[in-house]
């Protein structure tokens, strides 16, 4: 008769020692963010002890650091496994939920937590996050003051606390959270660019320097495009007489279009300017007053003695509301690309209208701020030629587009320096917060800016008018999510602005 076969041996008491010691110098690893340290801690912790849930649970917390938020929640699923009275592992594990957007489920996990430690703070820190991603935002401010009282120096809730207030449009209370946040931890950069964006959206531009704490913020985009050269940042306190600086494009093609405005400034000063921009905007951008040599993203640089991301720009020149330049063009259209869009264009009868009414897919307001182009041709008068700019067109709109065959359609062979181009032959662009209207603002053309309820700091909170682009007007909702009050507003603007005009235009 076979013997059965023998069990897995178990720990040593000597193996469970040399394991608790490694959790230990994890934890202490952790505690100097030093987040690489203390995996290998951990993984060697578990080596020993794979029962070990704390160990799970801080390596849960390692990767997380580490940005692996798959590996993360896995590890946390783990620990939970093993224990699941543990409190911290879900409120750790509703944080990278968070981070993965599967909001609901990290709502369940904070809630989780909270059932098992009701003072756990940080459960209702990240319980407030998963609520303000459901747009219960009242419910967020709730779990967020919660998190205070349980922990009244808890410099995060502060500050998301902030947040929140900002969605209610509740500036200066928003600010005071931030404040709070500061205060505690004055080096909170999250905070001091969220401060930062409110103050200058209420036109407060003296927030410049505190918008430079974007490159420390490592919950933004930004801060993953920092760069790192040997010449120094030039910030203003510089003569640049003879030197050759390097200034870079950040953020977004919109950005970029908004902020090279600086070049011509910097290039009075007496420097050779190197502009290295993203490769779309490459061949428009050559022609920018003040270039001396441009260079799309991605290949070599030349040397230069300096250097300026474009959104630094503002605040190296102390930009305030009545000195922001060139708010009236500064970017034109390539001639000959002009002369060979006015040969596509059918006869000019009417009004030239170009729309564009969706952006990059991948931004983070993407459903916020675009329009559906069945509700943006319902409102729109039937008097003017329409002319879609999109480069792209998403599938619901390319429905739309086929059954209004009047809406003249280039997408699929339009380059910014074409668009650019056709901007120039139109009598007025629409357009949601996407590049065209920077595009079309920069090169001074009639612009019309269709902004969400929650529109972006740039455009202010109120005017009508734009401090950045003097032939633009914004067109705001009033509501969220209420397109329609938008559009008719705009088109009863556009009968009485062109209602002089012959329809039979030559």
């Amino acid at each position: 008769m076979n013997a059965p076969p023998a069990a897995p041996p178990r720990s040593t008491e000597a193996a469970r020692s040399l394991a608790a010691a490694s959790l230990d110098r994890g934890v202490a690893a952790l505690q100097l963010r030093q987040p690489r340290a203390a995996l290998a801690c951990f993984e060697q912790a578990l080596a020993l002890d794979p029962t070990l849930a704390s160990a799970h649970s801080n390596r849960g917390v390692a990767l997380r650091q580490l940005q692996q938020l798959d590996a993360a929640l896995a590890s946390y699923d783990r620990a939970i496994a093993l224990d699941s009275a543990r409190a911290a592992a879900h409120a750790n594990r509703a944080d990278v939920l968070i981070a993965l957007q599967r909001h609901e489920e990290a709502l369940a996990s904070a809630e989780r937590a909270i059932a098992l430690e009701a003072r756990h703070a940080d459960a209702h820190l990240n319980r407030g996050s998963a609520l303000r991603a459901l747009a219960r935002t009242q419910d967020a401010l709730a779990a967020y003051e919660q998190a205070i009282a349980l922990r009244p120096d808890f410099a995060a809730a502060h500050s998301n606390r902030g947040a929140v207030l900002a969605d209610l449009r509740r500036w200066r209370e928003a600010l005071a959270s931030y404040d709070r946040a500061l205060a505690l931890q004055p080096n909170f950069a999250e905070a001091r660019f969220n401060r930062a964006v409110i103050r200058l959206q209420l036109g407060d531009f003296t927030a410049w320097s505190d918008y430079e704490w974007r490159w420390y913020n490592e919950n933004g985009k930004t801060f993953r495009e920092r760069r790192s050269f040997v010449p120094p940042l030039w910030l203003g306190q510089l003569p640049l007489a003879g030197r050759r600086i390097l200034l870079h494009a950040e953020q977004g093609l919109g950005d970029t279009l908004q902020f090279c405005r600086y070049v011509p400034q910097v290039a009075a000063l007496g420097a050779q300017v190197t502009l290295e921009v993203q490769r779309p905007l490459a061949t428009l951008l050559a022609g920018l007053e003040g270039v001396a040599q441009i260079v799309a993203r991605g290949t070599a640089l030349p040397q230069f003695d300096c250097h300026c991301p474009l959104l630094s720009l503002p605040l190296a020149f102390s930009t305030q509301l009545k000195t922001i330049p060139a708010t009236h063009g500064y970017l034109r259209a390539d001639p000959r690309e002009l002369a060979r869009w006015r040969t596509r264009l059918t006869e000019r009868r009417r009004p030239r209208i170009g729309l564009t009414w969706s952006g990059n897919p991948h931004n983070p307001h993407d459903r916020h701020r675009n329009v559906a182009l069945a509700e943006l041709i319902e409102c729109l008068p039937r008097e003017f030629d329409y002319f879609c700019l999109q480069t792209q067109v998403r599938a619901a709109d390319q429905m739309t587009l086929d059954a209004h065959p009047e809406i003249v359609n280039f997408a699929g062979e339009l380059s910014f320096s074409a668009t650019a181009a056709l901007c120039e032959l139109m009598d007025v662009v629409i357009s949601v917060d996407t590049s065209i209207a920077h595009l079309s603002g920069a090169l001074g053309r009639p612009t019309r800016i269709l902004l969400a309820e929650s529109g972006d700091w740039r455009w202010l909170l109120e005017s009508e008018l734009s401090p950045w682009y003097g032939a633009a007007r914004l067109y705001r909702q009033t509501r969220a999510g209420d397109w329609r009050t938008v559009l008719l507003r705009l088109a009863a603007d556009l009968r009485r602005e062109f209602h002089h005009l012959d329809t039979h235009l030559t």
